[in-house]
């Protein structure tokens, strides 16, 4: 009977915490969301309320663009450069610390047959999830693998 008790009672806090996580999660995501809905539109408005005023952006390209104000021209450099609209296919999020998240995705240009990988860290602060950087990549394999 105790037994039976102690495990309903430690089961009770772990259900309790499984929905934060997934709320969480569903946070970061709407914010990755945004930023492609953002660059498709070709908003810098929108792109600029998106990231952290030290984000950084490392491209495909080998630029890096360190700080909001480089970011914001430099990701409509590249919507000129590539016009095709873009997507990104997240494939995990995990969050280093409950202020801390890091999201990985194909990204993909519409037009382009070459494979992207991304890596988006996002940082809460006053509750609100934002870019603090982001890392696009060629996987020299091909297509990236998720390993589990």
């Amino acid at each position: 009977m105790w037994i039976i008790m102690i495990v309903c009672l430690l089961a009770a806090p772990m259900g309790a915490q499984a929905p934060a996580a997934s709320n969480e999660e569903s946070r970061v995501a709407a914010v990755i969301e945004n930023y492609v809905k953002a660059r498709n539109a070709r908003d810098p408005k929108a792109i600029e309320a998106l990231f952290t005023a030290d984000a950084d952006q490392y491209t495909t390209g080998g630029e890096w663009r360190r700080g909001r104000a480089h970011v914001i021209p430099g990701t409509a450099r590249s919507t000129n450069q590539n016009p095709g609209i873009r997507s990104i296919a997240l494939a995990a999020i995990r969050f280093i610390t409950p202020d801390v998240a890091i999201a990985d995705g194909t990204y993909t240009i519409a037009g382009s047959d070459v494979p992207r990988w991304t890596t988006i860290v996002l940082k809460r602060e006053r509750d609100e999830w934002q870019i603090a950087a982001i890392r696009n990549m060629l996987p020299t394999g091909g297509a990236a693998r998720v390993n589990r």
